[in-house]
Parts: C-alpha cells; sequence; structure tokens
C-alpha cells in the first residue's frame, strides 16, 4: 500500500517495481492471445521479489510488464477512461472504497479464478459474479509518534472520540478525501462509527475547530508532515499524528539502519476502516489467457507470503505464513470499522463533495 516511502532499502532487498517487472522480449507486449507477455496495471505500490515473479514467469510461459500509475484512485480512473483499448490485461489495486465505480463502470470480465477457495469468504465481496479477485487487506488508521507523547507525558489517541479532544489540538495530519485512497478511507471510517444525516459532518467540524491539517496524499502526510516517520524526523515535522496503516510501524522498523528494538510509531486502533484489494480481468484484455494465470497467481501461497514485507499489506490465502516482523509490529486491527461495497457506492461522491466543503474550502 505504500512501499514507495521505503523504495531506496526496497531497491536493496531485492523487490521489483515497474519496469524491472517486465523482462519483456523487445517488440512484445499484451498484443493478442498469442502473446507470451501478460501487462499488470497498478497503483504505485506494486512491489514482489525477484524470484517470485521469476518462478511465476518460468511455470506460466509468460513474461511480465507492470505500469504503475500512481494513486488507487488515479490508476482507476484512468483504467476506466481507457477501458475500451486497455493499458493491460489485469488491473491491480482497487480496493472497496473504489469497486463500485470499476463495476459499475464495466471495467473487469468474470474469471473465478484457480485457488479461490484458499480465500476468506469475508473478502470475497463480488463472488457472484467474479468480476475481481481479492488480492490482500490492510487497515486505515492513525498513527502516533511515541516519543512525542512521551516526552509530553501524554497518552496518545485510543479512539476518534479522542482526536477531538483538546490535548491532540492541532496535532493530526490526515489526506484529502478526495485525491487519496487513505485519505477517503480514514472519511469512511468516520461515517461508518458515527452515521450520516449529521452524524460524521458533526465529527469533522469538531475536527477542523481541533486543528487538523489536510495535504493532498500519503507521501506527503507521512514523510513530510509525520514526526514519527524517518523523512518527517528528517525534515523536523511537527505533526506527531498520521492517517496512514496498521502496517506502518513494522516498514519503519525493517528498513531503518540500524534497526531499532521497537516500533518508534504505533497505532491508535480505535480509528482503523479495513481495506481490501483486488485484481481484476480487464473486460478487453488483449491477452486474457495470460491475465487468467496472472490472477490465480497473485492468491497463490508463493506470492501470498511473499507481499506482507514488500507491499506491507495482510495476503487474504488462508495458508499464506505472515513473516514475524510483520504480526510483531503491524497486527492488523481487532474490530476495525467496515462498510458494505454498496453503501459506498450510494454514498461515496456526495460524501466525498460534502467533506470538500466542510473541512477543505
Amino acid at each position: 500500500m505504500h512501499t514507495k516511502t521505503f523504495v531506496a532499502a526496497a531497491v536493496g532487498l531485492g523487490l521489483i517495481t515497474l519496469s524491472a517487472c517486465g523482462s519483456s522480449d523487445a517488440g512484445s507486449g499484451s498484443d493478442g492471445q498469442g502473446s507470451k507477455t501478460v501487462t499488470l496495471v497498478s497503483h504505485s505500490s506494486w512491489a514482489v521479489s525477484k524470484d517470485v515473479i521469476a518462478a511465476f514467469e518460468k511455470e506460466s510461459g509468460y513474461k511480465v510488464k507492470v505500469l504503475e500509475d500512481g494513486d488507487a484512485g488515479q490508476a482507476v480512473n484512468k483504467a476506466i477512461l481507457t477501458k475500451d483499448n486497455p493499458q493491460g490485461d489485469v488491473f491491480f489495486g482497487v480496493d472497496n472504497t473504489l469497486l463500485s465505480r470499476a463495476l459499475d463502470n464495466g471495467l473487469f470480465q468474470s474469471y473465478e479464478a484457480q485457488g479461490l477457495d484458499q480465500v476468506g469468504a469475508d473478502y470475497q465481496l463480488d463472488k457472484d459474479e467474479h468480476r475481481v479477485t481479492p488480492v490482500d487487506y490492510g487497515d486505515i488508521c492513525v498513527n502516533y509518534d511515541k516519543q512525542y507523547f512521551a516526552d509530553h507525558k501524554l497518552a496518545p489517541p485510543a479512539s476518534l472520540d479522542d482526536l477531538v479532544k483538546p490535548a491532540y489540538k492541532n496535532l493530526l495530519v490526515t489526506e484529502n478525501a478526495s485525491t487519496s485512497s487513505p485519505g477517503l478511507g480514514f472519511l469512511l471510517g468516520t461515517a461508518a462509527r458515527y452515521g450520516d444525516g449529521g452524524g460524521w459532518q458533526d465529527y469533522w467540524t469538531k475536527l477542523k475547530a481541533n486543528g487538523v491539517k489536510v495535504v493532498d496524499g500519503w507521501e506527503q502526510a507521512y514523510n513530510e508532515e509525520f514526526s514519527g516517520s524517518a523523512g518527517g524526523k528528517a525534515a523536523k515535522a511537527e505533526r506527531p499524528l498520521v492517517v496512514s496503516y496498521a502496517s506502518s510501524p513494522p516498514a519503519e522498523v525493517i528498513y531503518a539502519d540500524p534497526k531499532p528494538k521497537t516500533a518508534p510509531t504505533g497505532v491508535a486502533e480505535g480509528t482503523c476502516f479495513r481495506q481490501i484489494e483486488f485484481a481484476g480481468l480487464l473486460s478487453n484484455a488483449k491477452n486474457a489467457e495470460g491475465g487468467k494465470k496472472l490472477i490465480d497467481f497473485l492468491i497463490s501461497e508463493k506470492f501470498q507470503a511473499d507481499m506482507p514485507l514488500n507491499m506491507f499489506v495482510y495476503p487474504v490465502n488462508k495458508n499464506a505464513q505472515v513473516p514475524a516482523e510483520f504480526t510483531e509490529y503491524g497486527p492488523a486491527a481487532k474490530d476495525p470499522e467496515t462498510m458494505d461495497p454498496a453503501k459506498i457506492a450510494e454514498n461515496r461522491d456526495d460524501w466525498v463533495k460534502s467533506w470538500t466543503s466542510l473541512v477543505v474550502k
């Protein structure tokens, strides 16, 4: 979900992103059913270990080419605009906050992936038509800078209710709900917690009065504004609370040099919203057969076990082992807020407009 923060370290760990994931032959491409290249379109947080993708290429006979296209929302919108002549065969990275937009626009064709019986039923949000296949899940949560709260002898917030208290005035930075996936997820979490019809709107009125800062995207919020991140420390950032992920603390440990004994950041568990990411076979994929093989691979135990330390998300395959560092420093939330995709579809655009008028303008 946010590997690009740690790109320099990721390169050293043998992860592959963007063009490195497409050792395709010159002149090849997703140019028909006979093509031996299959093209994956994704947001910019795609990453996989070289040996894992190499194993798929050897077993399937297909070379994998990856096209990254910015934030998840941006990538989904572009995929919809180009659906008649798509950039690739498979799209990865549409999540439950944007799923209805993709499905309503006919972005995907039906395909029931091999191995789907090993994927938890709770993640299969399109189980009747199989237009998308769940690949991972994670939690959007408020992270806090442990050192700040220790220095100020202040308990970190434990819930959404806490964030509007005077003790936390001018401490939180979040992302714009209209331009950022975690920003939208955080808005939906407050709507799930406080309800519509004035509930979440009243909450955000209080949050604004309590000095919440809004920036365009996760990179800026986490790396430039948040005092607990490596980037924030370097920039002398002043906000000790940020909307990020439950999996951000292990990233701070794994990519630190030297590694600390414990994560410098923590998660306010009562602020979390569950996010599920999907992959789908694009409706007009030129290499549909290769695309099906790739989707099967994305939910295979081999790929699923490789994901946590690459993309900092949890696997949906029941048999995939999660690394010890991941479970120690970034356990999934025990009771995250959730929302039915149909309710998100019905309200998302109106809520974002209301939120923008209330908080940004």
